[in-house]
């Protein structure tokens, strides 16, 4: 086992961010993703309802609104899964019809932010590996402009964010680099010896639970580590798929090691198996 928790799993994201004893661990963090200000924020339910009885709920991993009444939902995703965007776009839709009036309503709204903590990148977004972070929110399609600003999505495709401590230039770097890196820490970092990183490194030190939460840490675990297997493999297999319809095309191995992000020696094991079959 190791000293700190794990933040993909169920468990170890709500403990570091769901929990009102360390509510300021998710404001810190919110304020550094969106350049806000937030002082104060209240967890709201997480299982929301359509307006009938026929449509579909939508639970939340978090849900919660600061001080001016702005939502914000934070969501944890572990791995690929078919229509995530419209998912988020799905739940968006919860924060805004909720606030609606009874009576003489003008239609003014609080502004609602989405932000999807993603294990896994985007397929069409695999090519660009700098790029991890994505802001949208609807704008004028000539002039780019911002049509309506309070209503915003961030993905983070964290598996691409790979600074190593000694990269690290800002708060917000050092946010990312913990969140990617906690399971691996075996003592806290100089560099990240602030208030709020103490108190996330304090929160996060699996020693601490009592036993009843520990063996709740190793069921979120160990589903954490069977989800990862099944997705990797399926993964890989759909790779060395496209790597082998790529050689019978013609592909040179250096494209395919570029369009795949698989090894040059795996590439050129599958042409070996393929010219010996």
């Amino acid at each position: 086992m190791m000293r700190y928790i794990n933040p993909f799993t169920d468990f170890g994201f709500k403990k570091l961010f769901g929990e009102e004893s360390n509510k300021e661990l998710l404001i810190d963090f919110l304020n550094e993703l969106l350049h806000s200000n937030i002082t104060q924020l209240t967890f709201l339910k997480t299982e929301n309802l359509g307006t009938t009885e026929a449509d579909r709920k939508a639970v939340f991993d978090l849900y919660c609104q600061n001080e001016h009444g702005e939502k914000f939902i934070v969501e944890l995703q572990k791995a690929k899964q078919d229509y995530f965007k419209d998912r988020t776009l799905y739940y968006s839709t919860f924060a805004i019809q909720e606030q609606a009036l009874k009576g003489d309503w003008n239609y003014q709204l609080q502004a609602v932010y989405v932000i999807s903590i993603m294990d896994f990148t985007f397929d069409e977004w695999v090519e660009d590996k700098d790029k991890f972070r994505h802001d949208v929110q609807l704008v004028e399609v000539d002039t780019h402009r911002p049509f309506y600003d309070k209503l915003r999505f961030v993905y983070l495709e964290m598996p691409k964010f790979n600074k190593t401590i000694d990269e690290l230039e800002t708060h917000y770097d050092k946010w990312l680099y913990v969140l990617r890196n906690l399971p691996e820490f075996d003592a806290i970092p100089e560099l990240l010896r602030e208030t709020v990183f103490l108190k996330l490194f304090e929160v996060a030190e699996i020693a601490r639970y009592d036993r009843q939460q520990q063996l709740a840490y190793r069921d979120s675990l160990k589903y954490y580590w069977d989800w990862k297997s099944v997705m990797d493999t399926a993964i890989s297999d759909a790779l060395l798929e496209v790597a082998k319809n790529a050689i019978l095309a013609g592909t040179t191995d250096e494209f395919i090691v570029q369009i795949t992000g698989l090894a040059l020696a795996k590439v050129q094991k599958v042409r070996a198996y393929l010219s010996e079959a």
